[in-house]
Parts: structure tokens; C-alpha cells; sequence
């Protein structure tokens, strides 16, 4: 089924999970979109499987809470940050197992970003120590260091061969991973026409067909950027993001944007046009979470619960 104007406007709330006593703070599928896994601020992580939406499993990290949550290449790991503001430590976890395999330290303050690589094990982190580090899963050793940008965002590109970097000023550093220690390539100045306070970006995602820079953050508007030269290209609004916290993405095929809203709903929009598509409403509470299913006609969203939303059984009749 493709993905288009009248299958958006045709999603409805399929499963309700109301496994966690607390927000969710982050959610991620796995590249083939059987899996779907929560973090929260209950300190739990909860496994569903993401084509039938059935509970698989859910683990606790008591001692440090959970937040940043990413699947590795492995559909039972992951790597996530710690929630509490004592603790620094990445972890690389096992779902199977329940066992952490190995301790990243090195950040002095708290991780507000993670990636992982789409091609390998790299990942990169950022935190409030105004540093973002280069990781690999297989090594506990820090395989890189960027000083002074202070990047409240960081992000890969599809193919894994660039990264993006937020700095102070709500600018973007793109580099090399193969020649990150000579500097960014390319340094883009986002222009807003709303003056905005130093580290405004919580959010960034490069599009997966490697077009577009999505940037969200503590303002009500999304910017879209030309991933090659920088150039905004377009903005998206109506939604309301008071927090900061509230996620954007894009659908597979990059050609709508999704974002949730301090009141519970999630908003869609076309990403050539700005067009706003629908609005899905359903949440209990500010709806912080949303991701498209890599694979398949679904999305997940989250405040407290987990939302599934599929077309309605009429609209897929007509398909």
C-alpha cells in the first residue's frame, strides 16, 4: 500500500499499549520494522512486536533510569543513555539477555542526543559538556572527540558517511565521518525569522532519501533544509511544542512529515508543499514520540501510551 494523502487521512488508532506509569521519552523500530521499543521515565523499556502489535518483554534500569533508546543492528540490542543527571555512561544492552555488554564513558554531563550509524557500528552521542563523541560498539574506547561546538543534536546521513552537529548558536556542522578531525565540510546558518535563544534544537533527522535536513526544537515551527547546500527550503506549523521535547520525522519514502503536539495530536504534512495533510487526535496527553514503520503502512506515537495507528478496515478494502 502506498503511502498517500487519502491513506494518511484514513489512519486510525489500531492498539493502545498502557504498559508504562510514566511518559514515554523515546521510541525506535528496527530497520525491517518487526520491533518497536519504548523508553521511559518509569525506568522501564518495553519490546512489542511492531506487525501485530502484541507486548514481547519489558526490562527496568532502575539504578539509572532510560532515555535516548536506539536499536543497534541487532534486533535484540540496544544503546541508550541514562536518565539520571549523576550518570554519563552510554550503555550497550541486550533485550535478550538482560545484560549490559559494555560501558561507553567520557561525557561529563548529561547525553541530550544519540545516533546510530545506518552501516556499521558507529554511533554519536551529544551532551551538555558541549562535546559529541564517536563511538563503536565493539570498543568501550571513545573513537573520536569534537570539542566547542556545544551540539544539542546530532545526526547521521543514510548512507552513514556524514554527520550533522547542532552548535550554540542553532547553526549546522556537517562532516566527514572519514575525515572528521579536519572539520566540517560545510557549516549551514539557519535563518529564523523569530529570534531564537542559544541551543534551540532538540531534534534533527536527515531524510532517508538523503534530500532534506529535518530541524525541530523549542519553537512551534519545523525548518526543512536542502541537505547539499543548506538552503531552507521550507517550514512546517499549527503544531505546539512548548517543551522542546516533541519529535519529527519523516515517513519512508520522504515525502510527508510527522510531528506530535502539547495537545495530544499528531500533525502530517506534505514535505514538497508544507501542505498540512491531517491531524490525528487520540493521546491522553502531550504527544512526544512518533515514527513511521520502516517497512510497513503503520505508526507508532507516544505520550504515556504507546499508540499503534494503521488505515481503517474500510479503506484497506478499497485497496
Amino acid at each position: 500500500m502506498r503511502i498517500t494523502n487519502e491513506a494518511i487521512r484514513a489512519m486510525a488508532m489500531g492498539r493502545v499499549m498502557q504498559d508504562n506509569t510514566q511518559r514515554i521519552n523515546s521510541l525506535d523500530f528496527t530497520r525491517d520494522g518487526e520491533l518497536v521499543v519504548t523508553a521511559s521515565d518509569d525506568e522501564s523499556v518495553h519490546l512489542y512486536n511492531a506487525n501485530t502489535g502484541m507486548f514481547k518483554k519489558n526490562l527496568y534500569s532502575k539504578k539509572y533510569g532510560i532515555d535516548l533508546i536506539r536499536f543497534t543492528h541487532h534486533a535484540n540490542a540496544v544503546v541508550c543513555a541514562s536518565k539520571n543527571d549523576w550518570d554519563q555512561t552510554l550503555r550497550y544492552w541486550s533485550l535478550h539477555d538482560n545484560a549490559y555488554l559494555r560501558y561507553f564513558r567520557g561525557h561529563r554531563d548529561r547525553v541530550v542526543s544519540l545516533a546510530m550509524s545506518p552501516n556499521d557500528d558507529t554511533f554519536i552521542s551529544a551532551a551538555l559538556d558541549n562535546t559529541a563523541r564517536l563511538w563503536d560498539l565493539r570498543t568501550n574506547v571513545c573513537q573520536g572527540l569534537l570539542r566547542t561546538l556545544c551540539p544539542s543534536c546530532v545526526s547521521f546521513d543514510p548512507q552513514g558517511l556524514v554527520f550533522a552537529a547542532t552548535t550554540v548558536d542553532n547553526n549546522i556542522k556537517l562532516f566527514d565521518v572519514r575525515s572528521y578531525d579536519q572539520g566540517p565540510f560545510l557549516t549551514v546558518v539557519v535563518e529564523s525569522a523569530v529570534p531564537m535563544k542559544p541551543n534551540s534544537w532538540t531534534g534533527m533527522k536527515f531524510s532517508p532519501d538523503n534530500k532534506y535536513i529535518l530541524l525541530s526544537g523549542k519553537c512551534d515551527t519545523i525548518f526543512l533544509l536542502d541537505a547539499f547546500s543548506g538552503e531552507k527550503v521550507g517550514q512546517f506549523a499549527g503544531h505546539r511544542n512548548s517543551a522542546g521535547d516533541i519529535e519529527a520525522s519523516f515517513t519512508p519514502d520522504a515525502q510527508y512529515v510527522l510531528s506530535g503536539s502539547d495537545d495530544g495530536s499528531i500533525h502530517v504534512w506534505h514535505t514538497a508543499t508544507g501542505d498540512r495533510v491531517a491531524q490525528w487526535t487520540g493521546h491522553a496527553g502531550p504527544c512526544r514520540c512518533v515514527q513511521w514503520n520502516p517497512t510497513r503502512m503503520m505508526v507508532a506515537s507516544a505520550c504515556q501510551n504507546l499508540v499503534f495507528w494503521k488505515p481503517t478496515v474500510e479503506f484497506q478494502a478499497t485497496q
